[in-house]
């Protein structure tokens, strides 16, 4: 290398270092931009093709390298919609490309981010602080059914009722039943039998309002909850045991319940009446139920004061209705819940671990409203960064992969950025260091031309 190579090689040197200060510089500046990634800088030897004996150092270049693979630290904003990636996923987003008619157009290509402080804005869409837009797939919040996918937005509209088709029950009933009449049997009511001692009736009995208190005296309580009917209307439906029949070891029978439900709520003075679902239930000696056969039964035309709520599963499953010796002699209700609800209003959204994007209504129902898009790469850092905290991909980093695989999402939190300040300075003082020694053999070369062209003089 002459002296000419030296000066040209000194000035890749500061371009290089000058090329470093940039990157620096950016780090430091976006030291509080949330899931920023810094850029690092790598520097690369360039040779020309010589002998070995001949062979010189050569000169220097420098390149950008990413690391978007590197977790910032995770911290906690009390914000609902905010979102932080616990692992190597980006979220994808599309960025707003103007307005049509007041409603916002978006660029319809998808970029990743780790930028997650997400909030509503007023057109209903999760935007972050850099204004790209989440996008995911919608879903229907009644049947949990994908609406779509791109863009996700919150709506505000009410959610509709749902009507009460199932009850979940499980229970325990006392093989001595504790009744106020003293009787542990329900026989045959002045009014009429309302009993069903063996299978299915064909017609599910009823309790007339005068022999309601006589009925009350000789059973027990079953639980209470409320079902809604299809236009939301809460209905509280009552329920009591009672038993009919006791074990016939020479018949081989066992002992046999009834379960009852308020069909006429007492109003006033007006007594209440009482319906029997109309199956007979059967308890062998061993308090497992052996009748009816499967794990669920339906009642006909559910009624309560006038409001039908049409037919309806009992579910009790596989061993949750027994009949076990109980001290009190009373039902002990395990299990009650319905799966209706009346209609309500969004009052609150909430992210979950695996990306859903849930809604809490005023009628205390919460449900999923969209699945939030997350891909991941194989190659990470061969993104290309762009503005805003947002990376497009390039054939470097190849196609997304969609799904979390093992990432997870922290609701309420952001990503800050990962650049250590303490470092940047650190390279910052060897940046500067390697600039002020080049420019110093810019120098040296300057005064070895300077004394060659002495010399000819």
């Amino acid at each position: 290398m002459d002296v000419f190579s030296a000066l040209q090689t000194s000035v890749s040197g500061l371009k290089a270092q000058a090329f470093s200060l940039e990157n620096i510089s950016g780090n430091i500046a976006n030291s509080q931009t949330v899931g920023y990634k810094r850029i690092d800088t790598d520097f690369v030897d360039m040779l020309a093709e010589r002998p070995a004996k001949q062979q010189t150092a050569g000169s220097v270049a420098a390149f950008s390298q990413l690391t978007n693979s590197l977790q910032g630290n995770v911290a906690a904003t009390g914000i609902a919609t905010n979102m932080a990636l616990s692992g190597d996923g980006f979220f994808t987003v599309q960025t707003k490309g103007g307005d049509n008619g007041g409603a916002p157009v978006f660029s319809g290509t998808n970029l990743y981010t780790r930028r997650g402080d997400f909030s509503v804005d007023r057109d209903g869409y999760l935007v972050n602080g850099a204004g790209a837009a989440l996008t995911g797939q919608s879903l229907d919040p009644v049947s949990g059914q994908v609406t779509g996918t791109g863009p996700i937005r919150v709506s505000n509209a009410t959610l509709p009722a749902k009507p009460t088709t199932g009850i979940s029950y499980a229970a325990n009933l006392p093989s001595n039943p504790a009744t106020a009449s003293g009787s542990a049997l329900l026989g045959a009511l002045p009014g009429g039998d309302a009993r069903v001692l063996t299978g299915t009736a064909a017609t599910a009995p009823t309790v007339g309002a005068s022999d309601s208190t006589a009925f009350v005296s000789s059973s027990v309580a079953g639980g209470e909850l409320t079902a809604y009917s299809g236009t939301g209307t809460p209905v509280s439906v009552q329920l009591r045991w009672a038993k009919v029949a006791n074990a016939d070891a020479a018949a081989g029978t066992g002992d046999t319940w009834n379960l009852f439900y308020a069909n006429q709520t007492a109003a006033g003075t007006s007594p209440a009446t009482w319906r029997n679902v109309g199956t007979a239930f059967t308890f062998n000696g061993s308090g497992q139920l052996t009748a009816p056969a499967g794990t669920s039964l339906t009642i006909p035309d559910l009624t309560v004061n006038g409001t039908n709520l049409g037919p309806t599963a009992l579910n009790f499953g596989t061993g949750a209705l027994t009949q076990y010796g109980s001290a009190g002699g009373l039902v002990e209700t395990r299990t009650l819940q319905q799966n209706g609800y009346a209609a309500g209003t969004l009052r609150s959204l909430a992210v979950t671990d695996d990306g859903k994007l849930t809604g809490t209504y005023s009628n205390g129902n919460s449900v999923a409203l969209a699945q939030v898009g997350v891909a991941r790469f194989n190659a990470p850092n061969a993104l290309k960064a762009v503005s805003g905290g947002n990376y497009a991909q390039t054939a470097e980093s190849g196609g997304p992969l969609t799904g979390m695989g093992g990432t997870t999402i922290i609701g309420g939190n952001i990503e800050q950025s990962n650049t250590d300040t303490a470092g940047e300075f650190s390279k910052l003082i060897v940046t500067q260091q390697a600039y002020s020694a080049n420019t110093r053999v810019m120098s040296t070369a300057q005064q070895m031309m300077s004394d060659l062209i002495n010399v000819i003089r």
